[in-house]
C-alpha cells in the first residue's frame, strides 16, 4: 500500500515546505527582534508577526510528515490572517506603526506571504488520494 503523505512531500511539495521553512525563520527573526528590542513601539504588530511565525511552523511541520488535515488548517488560517491584516494595515495604516509578515498583504516579503497559503491548499488538493 502506497503512502498517501509522501504526495505531499514529492515535486513542488519539496519547494512549498522549503518556502515555508525559510518564512518560519525570517517571522521568527523579525517578531523576535521587535518584541524584543522595541515591544512597546507596536506590540500588535509585533505579537501578529509572532502569530505568523507559528502558523508557519505548524504548516512547515504538518507539511514535511504529511497531516493534511492539520496542514489545511494551517494554510486557510494563514490566509485569513493575510487577508485580514493586509486590509487592516492598508485601511488603518496607523495601528500598524511598523509592518508585520502580513501588512500590505506581504508587500515586504514579496507577496510572497498572500501566494504561499493559496499554493500550499492548492498542493493538498491536488495530492489527495485519487487526484493528480
Amino acid at each position: 500500500m502506497p503512502d498517501l503523505r509522501e504526495g505531499i512531500r514529492s515535486g513542488p511539495g519539496r519547494v512549498l515546505i522549503a518556502v515555508y521553512g525559510v518564512f518560519v525563520i525570517a517571522a521568527a527573526a523579525r517578531s523576535s527582534v521587535q518584541i524584543l528590542t522595541r515591544f512597546d513601539r507596536a506590540p500588535l504588530a509585533y505579537l501578529l508577526s509572532a502569530f505568523a511565525a507559528a502558523v508557519y511552523i505548524v504548516a512547515t511541520v504538518c507539511l514535511a510528515q504529511g497531516v493534511r488535515r492539520i496542514a489545511m488548517m494551517s494554510c486557510v488560517v494563514e490566509l485569513a490572517g493575510v487577508l485580514v491584516v493586509g486590509t487592516v494595515s492598508l485601511v488603518v495604516p496607523q495601528a500598524f506603526p511598523d509592518a508585520t509578515v502580513w501588512s500590505g498583504y506581504g508587500r515586504g516579503y514579496g507577496f510572497v506571504p498572500l501566494v504561499l497559503p493559496v499554493f500550499g491548499l492548492w498542493w493538498l488538493r491536488v495530492t489527495r488520494a485519487g487526484v493528480r
